[in-house]
């Protein structure tokens, strides 16, 4: 086991801070274009988070 910051909680913190503004945004009432771009970038780090967290309890394994 690698000593250090684990990538994937990064990921998982990013996520959920791309999350937060993507609500924030969404609840001023003003245009929601930048909200759906927040929306998208936490998605995408949620997704980065959960296959670098597999492949790090693959390569674990081994």
């Amino acid at each position: 086991m690698k000593k250090g910051i684990n990538q994937s909680i990064l990921f998982y913190i990013a996520s959920v801070l791309f999350l937060v503004a993507s609500a924030i945004d969404f609840t001023s009432g003003n245009e929601n274009s930048m909200a759906i771009v927040w929306l998208c970038l936490g998605s995408s780090f949620l997704c980065l988070g959960s296959t670098h967290k597999k492949k790090e309890n693959n390569t674990d394994d081994k």
